[in-house]
């Protein structure tokens, strides 16, 4: 009581090094566990006071530290809304592994939890900052996402998104691929 504990509630370090108000530096995750926390608070509680410190000032207004997270917040939660997007336009593929068969990667209509009613076929998607790849499920017919307008490969579903990879050794269309380790 009577201190800011936030870092605490996305870290869930509840010592008293983790027991501190400085949010800086945490992931996009952790900062959304922050909002989950703010909006089960609001939602459940009635405030009852503003604590004096890095968010709020004297007076209870509220200061440039408070203003940064919450921007900071806001740019975690339009991360997750892209990543939710993208994930319905390239869900993931599912995938086993053996030492005697190796890596299989195959598309379903239920691949990566996202239902639809195309199953796709596996490719690499790259995205700019990434530091490696992951395995998506990428529509192969049908106009381009985005782009319902008939033109030049209005047949070819996703395929030629400039960030997808055809797995080397696998057919361009087939709904599964073994890569040999």
């Amino acid at each position: 009581a009577g201190r800011d504990a936030t870092r605490a509630f996305a870290s869930g370090d509840f010592t008293p090094a983790g027991l501190v108000d400085d949010v800086s530096g945490l992931s996009p995750p952790e900062l959304l566990s922050i909002h989950g926390w703010l909006s089960f608070y609001n939602n459940n509680y009635e405030p009852v006071g503003k604590l004096v410190g890095r968010f709020y000032d004297e007076n209870g207004a509220p200061t440039e530290a408070l203003r940064e997270a919450e921007a900071a917040i806001e740019e975690a939660l339009q991360f997750q809304a892209e990543s939710e997007q993208e994930k319905e336009q390239f869900p993931p593929c599912n995938s086993e592994w053996s030492s005697a068969k190796g890596t299989r990667f195959w598309c379903s209509t239920q691949s990566g939890g996202v239902h639809r009613d195309w199953a796709g076929v596996p490719r690499r998607l790259h995205r700019p900052g990434w530091r490696s790849s992951r395995c998506v499920c990428v529509r192969s017919s049908g106009p381009p996402r985005g782009r319902p307008q008939p033109g030049p490969h209005s047949d070819t579903g996703d395929l030629r998104d400039p960030h997808l990879q055809q797995y080397e050794g696998c057919h361009p269309l087939a709904q599964q691929c073994v890569l040999l380790t």
